[in-house]
C-alpha cells in the first residue's frame, strides 16, 4: 500500500514584484556547506526534458514559451527545504519571488518521473482562458480542486527549475503522521501561477518571445541555446 499527495502552489498577489529585494533573497534557505543530494544526474535530467516536453507541447499553442533551464540556486534552496521534511511551501521570504511544487508519497517506490507526471496530469482539469474572458483579468478555469501544479510547469516566463528530493523518517501531513515518506521539491523562476493571469500568450510559436532570446526559437520554446545555467550541475 503506498500514499501520495500533492500540495497546491497558487499566489494571492496579482502583479509580480520587482526591484532589487527580489535579488536579494536568492540566497535564503540554501545550505553553505553541499549535503548529499538524493537526485541523480539523471533525475535531473528525466525532470528538466519532461518539463520542456510539457511546454512545448501546450494546446492551444504558445507564442511566448521559454525553454527552461536547470538553476543550481534554485536546487539548493529545494534541497535545504526538503531536508526539512515540512509537507508546506517555503521558505516563506523565499516564496514571494519563487514558484514551488511540492509531492510527497510513501510506501512503494515511485520514481520522480511518476511525482511529476501527477503535476502535468492536472492538465485534463484545466482549461485555458479565451482573450475576450481576460477583461482584464483571466477567470480560473480548473474543473478540479487544483491546477495550479500544472500551471506553474507550463508558466511561460518560469524558465528556470530546480528541485531536490527528501527522505524523511516522520512527516505530519494534513493532521497524520507519514512514515518512511519521500518529499519532492522544485523551484520555479521567475514566479509563476499570478492570479488573473493566464499561463502563456497564445500564438504562433516563438511569435511573442522576448527580446532577450533574439529570435532563437526551438521545439516551439523561446531558446538562446543554453541548456543549464553551469556546464556541470555538481
Amino acid at each position: 500500500q503506498s500514499s501520495s499527495f500533492l500540495l497546491p502552489n497558487a499566489t494571492e498577489l496579482l502583479s509580480p514584484p520587482g526591484g532589487r529585494a527580489a535579488g536579494l533573497l536568492w540566497g535564503v534557505g540554501v545550505p553553505r556547506s553541499r549535503r548529499k543530494r538524493y537526485l541523480s544526474p539523471r533525475d535531473m535530467s528525466v525532470i528538466l526534458d519532461y518539463h520542456n516536453q510539457a511546454r512545448a507541447q501546450v494546446s492551444p499553442p504558445a507564442a511566448n514559451m521559454e525553454y527552461m533551464v536547470w538553476d543550481e540556486r534554485l536546487a539548493r534552496a529545494a534541497e535545504a527545504w526538503a531536508a526539512r521534511c515540512l509537507w508546506d511551501h517555503g521558505p516563506p521570504q523565499l516564496m514571494k519571488y519563487v514558484g514551488q511544487n511540492l509531492s510527497i508519497h510513501s510506501g512503494r517506490y515511485r520514481s520522480v518521473v511518476d511525482m511529476v507526471k501527477s503535476w502535468h496530469q492536472e492538465k485534463q482539469h484545466y482549461s485555458f482562458p479565451h482573450p475576450h474572458e481576460c477583461n482584464p483579468r483571466c477567470p480560473s478555469k480548473c474543473s478540479s480542486s487544483v491546477c495550479s501544479h500544472y500551471t506553474q510547469m507550463v508558466w511561460a516566463s518560469s524558465s528556470r527549475l530546480g528541485c531536490a528530493l527528501g527522505t524523511c523518517t516522520n512527516v505530519r501531513v494534513w493532521g497524520s503522521t507519514w512514515r518512511h515518506a519521500v518529499l519532492l521539491v522544485c523551484n520555479y523562476a521567475i514566479k509563476g501561477n499570478w492570479l488573473g493571469e493566464a499561463p502563456y500568450k497564445v500564438g504562433r510559436p516563438c511569435s511573442a518571445c522576448p527580446p532577450t532570446y533574439g529570435g532563437g526559437c526551438s521545439n516551439n520554446m523561446c531558446f538562446t541555446g543554453l541548456k543549464s545555467n553551469q556546464v556541470s550541475w555538481f
